[in-house]
């Protein structure tokens, strides 16, 4: 029985080994049903549900209909990051961009941006200049909201955007509210 014995627990420590390893690297779709979701942070797929809620309620208001002549020129402002996580916003302001620009109602502008600094400097410098100031600009900040009960975390990331005309006048405002719960980093939405 001895003989027997020694395979198989050799087999069971190799199994341990390799799976205490850790999981091969291999591709997800980001956003996904795979992808991770930690209740203290942003994830990916923040961004892209956050992107487009804003979107389809802003294309729905009519607001950008609202032009002489379509499509509503667009120049994006700043979206202050006002949570407690260090993270780019364009990772939202792009989603928002390549969804508007799609959609037919808007175009963007990369040759005036916050302060005087382009997105495309080349553009500018080459001249591309707008012919008018854009019809409208967008702008936002990203909020958190935190609480516990004993080991469940909650976090609340609130993603608030304004359309201002160049009038000053806000047309448009929406919130996005996106809510997360658990005691740990977890895998789905």
């Amino acid at each position: 029985m001895k003989p027997i014995l020694l395979p198989l627990v050799l087999a069971a420590s190799a199994s341990v080994f390799w799976t205490g390893c850790g999981t091969p690297a291999r591709r997800i779709e980001s956003g996904g049903r795979e992808s991770i979701t930690t209740v203290g942070s942003i994830d990916i797929q923040d961004f892209i549900a956050a992107a487009e809620a804003s979107v389809n309620k802003l294309l729905a208001s009519g607001a950008l209909d609202r032009v002489p002549m379509p499509p509503a020129i667009l120049a994006v402002s700043g979206v202050r990051n006002d949570t407690g996580h260090q993270f780019d916003t364009d990772l939202l302001t792009k989603k928002i961009r390549v969804k508007l620009n799609t959609s037919g109602k808007a175009l963007t502008t990369t040759t005036v941006g916050l302060g005087g600094h382009a997105e495309d400097p080349l553009a500018k410098e080459l001249g591309a200049e707008l012919p008018h100031r854009p019809d409208f600009t967008l702008s936002g900040k990203i909020l958190e909201t935190r609480s516990k009960a004993g080991k469940v975390e909650q976090s609340t990331f609130s993603f608030q955007l304004s359309l201002t005309d160049n009038r000053g006048l806000a047309l448009w405002e929406g919130e996005e509210e996106i809510t997360k719960q658990g005691s740990r980093a977890t895998v789905g939405f």
